[in-house]
């Protein structure tokens, strides 16, 4: 049985964070690099690009993690702790943050990301043109990157999608090339 197909069983086809059963989709938790039903939710296309950036953030939406903050699996304690961080500024997020217990473990990795962070301290990813880079896009190689650690090669021109970013180096992102995940320093790459 797949990730994705576990997910689904343990969620009943919903998204685990507001509920809808519409256009559903499997995301992995940053910083983790492996698919698994721990480190994984499944969430809708609504809550998806709100949760990468890719739409402005809609507060209403949001208040079904009065809900979703409560369940059993830690990945969705971990998702609804990190988006309820992006809202405190509204007022409501704070009391349900308030209510919200994680152990140390999940905590540590809520925490991961910076979302807990001040803008002013949060580190800023750029790309050789200087361009800010956020986790989930695509970057292409300027040149050609020996792998440390095997023989491999990563070209010129590589398109890296979905990339991670590294919460402790602005030098650093991830990806995987060739289907291998590798870290890559930012003077090597620029958004496409």
């Amino acid at each position: 049985m797949s990730v994705l197909q576990m997910l689904q069983e343990r969620s009943n086809s919903t998204c685990e964070l507001c509920g809808s059963k519409e256009n559903l989709s499997q995301y992995t938790i940053p910083p983790s690099l492996n698919e698994n039903v721990a480190n994984d939710v499944l969430v809708c296309k609504t809550c998806l690009d709100q949760i990468e950036g890719k739409v402005e953030m809609d507060s209403n939406h949001w208040r079904c993690l009065n809900d979703s903050m409560w369940s059993e699996h830690v990945a969705v304690q971990i998702m609804a702790w990190r988006m309820l961080q992006r809202l405190r500024g509204e007022g409501w997020p704070k009391d349900l943050l308030d209510m919200m217990y994680l152990d140390d473990e999940a905590l540590a990795l809520a925490r991961a990301t910076g979302e807990h962070e001040d803008a002013a301290n949060k580190i800023i990813h750029r790309d050789v043109n200087g361009v800010v880079l956020e986790a989930g896009d695509s970057v292409v190689l300027i040149k050609d990157l020996k792998v440390k650690g095997s023989s491999m090669v990563a070209k010129q021109g590589t398109a890296v999608r979905n990339i991670r970013l590294d919460h402790e180096n602005a030098e650093f992102i991830e990806g995987r090339v060739d289907g291998q995940q590798i870290v890559i320093i930012t003077k090597y790459v620029k958004k496409s």
